[in-house]
């Protein structure tokens, strides 16, 4: 057979792209698979969602959860600040904001793996010595022509200098992190395994300490200093999820990160407002609010 004619009829091989472009140390929680360049400032970036998983796949394995969604466009935006914006590798993200709706209509797992696509736009870059400080971006995800989510993020980073300057010598050996108390059953929190429940019970109905789980193999895929904003979205899934069981899928999340959450310090997670379709969590440490969000609920 002619090289030309094996080539044409050789399958398209498909990888993730390097852990490292977004900041995950195993390849199994690095979702993308690529990207490219469709306008300024704009971007179309491939992945691939897995069928089975030990937090972002339902127990039954029917649905993705929309926290999923959440991770491949946090993902799209730190994979784009290297790749197309010369971010170096070693700096530290931090997000400030993060929005986004989902649609659970269109999360349902197929019989193979998903290939989500993610539109990023680019709306602003911030630089200081000529280098990326900060962004913010829209994304737009899309599954076999559905619209899956919109989402809008804002981040800063700083090299590792100065992170470390702003956390003050705190860093993961350094920090002892005490055993998390005993949580809430799993299934009040819509979670099949005791070991994905971030909430421990309090006094309050709608107050919970939250469970900090440093050996968590998806919230802490490598050592961290400070609790990471994606378990701090897990709990306001789950706070919700505890104080209105049955009313529908935590599906929309506008989140505000204020400080860093310290790893050694109990965090307070709280639902202040209760608004049916819309409620507002609060986490607190001591007397500082470290992180606030308004999840809306997808009726089922």
């Amino acid at each position: 057979m002619p090289q030309a004619r094996q080539l044409a009829e050789a399958p398209i091989l498909t990888a993730t792209v390097p852990r490292q472009f977004v900041h995950r140390a195993a390849v199994a929680e690095t979702f993308l698979t690529g990207w490219k360049q469709t306008g300024t400032d704009r971007f179309a970036v491939s992945a691939q969602w897995p069928r089975a998983h030990g937090l972002h796949v339902s127990h039954d394995r029917s649905a993705y959860e929309p926290l999923l969604v959440v991770e491949t466009v946090r993902q799209s935006g730190t994979l784009l600040a290297h790749t197309e914006y010369d971010v170096p590798l070693g700096h530290h993200f931090v997000l400030q904001e993060f929005e986004v709706d989902t649609f659970p209509a269109h999360l349902a797992v197929g019989p193979v793996p998903a290939e989500p696509s993610v539109d990023v736009h680019f709306v602003e870059v911030r630089r200081r010595a000529g280098r990326p400080a900060g962004a913010r971006y829209t994304a737009e995800v899309l599954l076999d022509g559905a619209r899956v989510a919109t989402a809008r993020v804002a981040f800063t980073c700083v090299a590792a200098s100065v992170y470390d300057r702003l956390r003050g010598g705190r860093t993961p050996a350094t920090v002892a992190v005490p055993a998390p108390p005993p949580g809430l059953p799993a299934q009040a929190v819509g979670r099949a395994l005791p070991a994905d429940v971030v909430l421990a019970p309090s006094e309050r109905e709608d107050r919970w300490r939250l469970r900090i789980d440093t050996a968590h193999p998806v919230f802490f895929d490598h050592p961290l200093d400070h609790v990471p904003g994606m378990l701090l979205l897990e709990s306001a899934r789950q706070a919700v999820w505890a104080v209105t069981p049955g009313g529908g899928t935590p599906a929309s999340f506008r989140s505000v990160f204020h400080r860093y959450a310290e790893l050694d310090e109990p965090v307070w997670i709280e639902v202040l407002d209760r608004g049916g379709t819309d409620n507002r969590i609060v986490a607190t440490q001591g007397e500082l609010t470290v992180f606030e969000c308004w999840v809306g609920l997808a009726e089922e």
